[in-house]
């Protein structure tokens, strides 16, 4: 059987956390409060935490037979742009999680995960040692809790598709549009009435002339 490379985790990580205390007894319980910087593409292209902005996490690591629960709730600020006008916003992000973190010999047992497996299963997440690494189930809890269309407000009018004004500032904003059906016939009542124009002027010229003759 081969076995399986452990990643070394580095206790000094903000969002790695320690279950020592815990002492794999089941129905031991301890609360963590901790404020941590947001890593990198916190979010989406729209909205996220910028990177470095603090992230305030309640936790409660439970031991039970398999692991450790790992529930808790995370708060933070968030920054984006409005999808309709594109405006600077901000919102406040409050996001709920559970996870359970397998001891590294229930894994195989409790988790679904054989060591003849190619890839390691997603789904399942390992104590290493004493140690859990919180980030990838904080990411999925940050992305699952962002709004999907986020707007400066729920009334936003967007932006005028012919100049990109921000309707919003001037709601009776508008263009004067021509219809194009009717285009051709306006180009047509313009040439007529050129052609009408020089039709007059010849015909005054005419008659000028005939009176001085």
């Amino acid at each position: 059987m081969k076995d399986r490379p452990l990643n070394r985790l580095d206790h000094r990580n903000p969002l790695v956390f320690d279950t020592h205390e815990l002492g794999r007894r089941p129905g031991a319980m301890r609360k963590v409060s901790r404020s941590v910087p947001a890593p990198a593409d916190f979010g989406n292209e729209v909205i996220s935490v910028p990177e470095g902005a603090s992230i305030e996490l309640e936790l409660r690591l439970e031991s039970v037979i398999e692991g450790v629960l790992v529930t808790g709730t995370a708060e933070a600020d968030l920054k984006g742009e409005c999808v309709r006008c594109l405006e600077p916003i901000e919102r406040e992000l409050d996001a709920d999680f559970q996870e359970l973190y397998y001891y590294p010999e229930a894994a195989d047992r409790f988790g679904g995960v054989s060591d003849s497996d190619e890839e390691e299963d997603d789904e399942t997440y390992r104590l290493e040692g004493d140690l859990f690494d919180l980030e990838p189930v904080l990411r999925d809890a940050v992305v699952l809790a962002l709004p999907l269309q986020p707007v400066c407000q729920d009334d936003c009018l967007g932006l005028c598709s012919e100049c990109g004004a921000r309707l919003t500032d001037d709601p009776d904003h508008h263009h004067d549009a021509v219809d194009p059906r009717w285009a051709a016939l306006q180009g047509l009542s313009a040439a007529s009435t050129a052609t009408g124009s020089e039709e007059d002027s010849v015909t005054r010229e005419g008659a000028a002339e005939n009176q001085e003759k």
